[in-house]
């Protein structure tokens, strides 16, 4: 098949089959320039299913740099999509060699130079750090966005030691849900017949394993770069947002990686392509970027030869970070104001730390068990229930030190505190927030960190608070660009409580005293400067793919789908003391492929918690998923149920999985799972 953007190339694209040395094939889509001469390849390796679920932002960037000169290649990951084999564990190795075959395959294809770079986002984004540590020799640079170096403590598992329910319980419901999905027998034929039972009797929910591990314990070392940066010696164009959990990676990499090969970007962005347009912007012509960072590392060019704007990509400062101007809080920005600047080194010269000191008399801090259903989504992706709301109701729970702005503050890196802390019990949270609190009290929330009681003197272990003693504990909060005006003030929350982001301790409901003496704040401050003008191009992709969206032809609509409902919706029982949060992650509704696929797709999450008692906390997903073909005829449908509820001592997980097609029923497996709560 040929397209003809207006690219310097024109291109075809085909799917071929790319074989593993144990003689698993996986299924790969090859962009490629029309010419004679060979050209470096990119390639983007994850999970997420190339002919469906990622097919729509596949077709924005994989034609472009195809049309640019490089073949553009995406592969699904060993027992996904099409690829043969099963799915495995998220953080195991299997996966990371495989991607390093799957590089050496790649640069001995007559059409590759043997220069190969590698791209991607989210779990695509860590993939690629990973192959990078294994250090193939063909692997030349990547271009990793919104990824984690570190699984256990900047990822979705775990904050602070503690479990971050809404990303550890709604990831673990994702992926059994998307690890069930069947092959597609347009592409596979009918051998999506034995690949499918196969693929469901190897599915293990990985909840059951993350929270076996709620300690820094190898599970996690092992699948994070964080233990050995310099194992990776491919050069590194790290990107981020400053409002996707994973932008501390982005200061990770370019603190610890040489400057010459290295370098960091973070905008306002969510969890997506900073080129997509999806709120908050504003978007910036990240593919141009990107261009530029491939044709220096895969085709030499330089400012020099000035036959790229290639050209300067190491004079370039080692990190550009976008300060995001004050603004009133909303749960959508289409653009945030703001100023991108330029850091030469990281940590930067131009940023002190700066000390507010807490004052005043010791305070109770007991938060009701809820405060936290105003913290906003923790991985927003551009919708418009993503942002946290005002923050006045969430303060109201919290423990409020203000500190008046006399001149605009500029605030750019990772804050910390130091709290001196009295409990009255062997485990708990405290929760600390930075809020922009303008004249009229409307209060935006610029950063938080958490941090388990337990976890005080280490990930990697867990040390009871001894009942009625007094600690000075102190943790990070996430990094932030972000300036503050004058007449506004900077509101340190301290809570200890903060669901459903953060599962609560038992006892927690008992809170801590928390002292002011020898508790403070400090913000890492930056110079305002003019500083050389960052700019970057208008973005811009390749035609879409002509997905349509709508209702499925024959009206089928999945179970969990009984009425339309809104994205986030807060429930309270006034009488029972109970809060409920009900969460649409938005991948729903029914999606129409030019291929003929018609994808429906629907999920809620709900948690739930009593004000006063921590182990009434419950999450739970259910999914459904469709794909269909009317011709020739094939469905297959895949329900999901996922639950966790606690006492003291353990975490009950229950799971299930139905798998039909058309009428038969394919599968059916239930897991119940006891799992302590602490290290055994």
């Amino acid at each position: 098949m040929h397209n003809r953007p207006p690219f310097p190339y024109e291109t075809a694209h085909e799917d071929l089959r790319i074989p593993l040395p144990d003689g698993t094939r996986l299924y790969a889509r090859v962009w490629r320039p029309l010419t004679n001469e060979p050209v470096p390849a990119l390639l983007e390796y994850l999970p997420y299913r190339l002919t469906d679920w990622t097919a729509p932002r596949d077709w924005q960037r994989h034609p472009w740099y195809a049309g640019h000169g490089y073949a553009s290649v995406r592969v699904d990951a060993r027992g996904h999509g099409n690829s043969e084999g099963v799915p495995g564990d998220a953080s195991a190795v299997t996966e990371a060699a495989d991607g390093a075959a799957v590089v050496e395959w790649l640069a001995s294809q007559p059409w590759c130079d043997g220069k190969v770079g590698m791209f991607g986002i989210s779990w695509g984004g860590v993939d690629p750090l990973r192959v990078a540590a294994l250090a193939p020799e063909p692997l030349k640079a990547v271009v990793t966005v919104c990824a984690t170096d570190d699984r256990y403590d900047n990822d979705v598992h775990y904050a602070g030691g503690s479990v971050l329910a809404a990303g550890l319980h709604a990831r673990a419901a994702a992926l059994l849900a998307f690890s069930s999905r069947p092959p597609d027998p347009r592409y596979v034929g009918d051998a999506w017949r034995e690949m499918w039972p196969a693929r469901l009797e190897a599915v293990e929910p990985a909840g059951h394993t993350w929270l076996a591990h709620p300690t820094r314990d190898a599970y996690w070392r092992q699948g994070s770069v964080r233990e050995n940066y310099g194992a990776i010696e491919a050069a590194v164009l790290a990107v981020g947002g400053w409002h996707d959990p994973y932008r501390d990676t982005v200061l990770g990499l370019v603190e610890h990686l040489p400057s010459d090969r290295v370098r960091g970007l973070i905008g306002p962005w969510s969890h997506q392509y900073p080129d997509r347009g999806l709120p908050p912007g504003p978007a910036i012509g990240f593919l141009r970027e990107t261009l530029r960072w491939w044709d220096h590392w895969l085709k030499g060019r330089t400012a020099s030869d000035g036959a790229s704007p290639a050209a300067g990509v190491l004079a370039e400062p080692l990190l550009r970070a976008y300060v995001i101007g004050s603004h009133a809080p909303a749960t959508a920005h289409a653009a945030l104001p703001g100023r991108w600047v330029g850091e030469p080194a990281w940590p930067s010269p131009g940023v002190s730390s700066v000390t507010y000191t807490l004052r005043g008399a010791p305070v109770l801090v007991r938060s009701p068990m809820h405060t936290g259903v105003d913290a906003g989504r923790l991985l927003p992706i551009g919708h418009e229930a993503d942002l946290p709301p005002d923050q006045r109701a969430e303060d109201a729970r919290s423990a409020c030190f203000d500190f008046p702005v006399a001149e605009e503050t500029w605030v750019l890196g990772r804050p910390r505190v130091r709290l001196r802390l009295t409990c009255e019990v062997p485990r708990g949270q405290v929760v600390a927030r930075v809020c922009d609190v303008a004249p009229d009290g409307s209060s935006t929330l610029v950063t938080r960190g958490v941090l388990n009681l337990s976890a005080r003197h280490g990930r990697d272990r867990s040390v009871p608070w001894t009942p009625g003693a007094t600690e000075d504990v102190a943790f990070a909060l996430n990094g932030i660009g972000y300036a503050v005006p004058s007449g506004h003030r900077i509101r340190l929350a301290v809570s200890s409580a903060y669901w459903p982001w953060v599962w609560p301790e038992p006892g927690s409901a008992a809170g801590f005293t928390l002292d002011p003496a020898g508790s403070a704040l400090e913000l890492p401050v930056r110079t305002r400067d003019t500083g050389p003008a960052v700019a970057f191009e208008e973005a811009g992709q390749s035609p879409p793919l002509g997905v349509t969206h709508g209702v499925a032809a024959d009206g089928w609509s999945p179970d969990t789908l009984d009425e339309p409902r809104p994205e986030r919706r807060v429930v309270r029982d006034v009488a029972e003391g109970a809060w409920r949060l009900e969460f649409d992650p938005g991948h729903g509704g029914t999606r129409v492929y030019p291929d003929g696929l018609e994808f429906t797709e629907d999920a809620l999450e709900t948690y739930t918690i009593a004000e006063h008692d921590p182990l009434t906390a419950r999450a739970r997903a259910d999914w459904s998923i469709r794909l269909r073909r009317p011709e020739p005829a094939w469905e297959a449908v895949v329900r999901t149920r996922s639950e966790i509820i606690c006492d003291g001592v353990d975490f009950f997980t229950s799971d299930e999985v139905v798998c039909t097609a058309g009428d038969e029923v394919v599968f059916h497996r239930t897991w119940e799972k006891r799992v302590p709560r602490t290290p055994l």
